[in-house]
């Protein structure tokens, strides 16, 4: 059994995490700035109202993680599987990340915040985007599957296709610029 250690309002620098390991670990109010958590493992971890700037957590182990309000900025946090986090709790923000190959299939992701990201071939498949703000966001060949898409809002944001008849849209927000990526199922000519 892994032992528990706590850590609040902590500021971590330039740590390698990737080497050292975290698995078990709490931490509640702390920055982690420049940390690298790349191939890392952060199974059953607990992050409480924290934020990630500057780091690198590509292709990080998340399973059983508690993400709980944190925020990620200037990170690149490629092919994580955000699948497998607990799901109690779990609020999340991005602004400015690589979110490339990310796995968001099957979480709730209500009214959360993706800002000037890169989320290329992301699969949101089955997850609950209610109210999701995607601001000025490269979506290529994010997987949009019976996703709830409510109120989301995609005005600013750049190369999604949506298939309409697979996933549910009431209210979402979306450019004029960007109706060809809701259309593109239909094999039509727009001039």
């Amino acid at each position: 059994m892994v032992k528990e250690v706590s850590h609040a309002n902590e500021v971590f620098e330039k740590v390698d995490y990737a080497k050292t390991g975290l698995a078990g670990q709490e931490f509640e109010a702390c920055t982690f700035v420049s940390c690298n958590f790349a191939d890392g493992d952060l199974s059953g971890c607990r992050f409480t109202d924290c934020q990630m700037m500057d780091c690198n957590l590509s292709m990080t182990k998340v399973n059983q993680t508690g993400l709980r309000n944190v925020a990620f900025r200037n990170s690149k946090v490629v092919g994580v599987d955000f699948s497998t986090c607990l799901s109690l709790l779990f609020a999340v923000s991005f602004e400015r990340c690589s979110l490339d190959y990310a796995n968001f299939s099957r979480t709730r992701l209500k009214k959360t915040k993706f800002d000037e990201c890169s989320i290329r071939d992301a699969d949101f498949s089955e997850a609950d985007l209610t109210g999701v703000t995607f601001t000025g966001c490269d979506l290529t060949n994010a997987v949009f599957s019976r996703t709830n898409l409510s109120q989301a809002d995609f005005r600013t944001s750049r190369h999604y296709t949506i298939n309409l008849e697979m996933n549910m849209v009431r209210k979402a927000k979306f450019s004029l610029s960007g109706v060809m990526g809701l259309l593109s199922q239909y094999d039509i000519n727009i001039e």
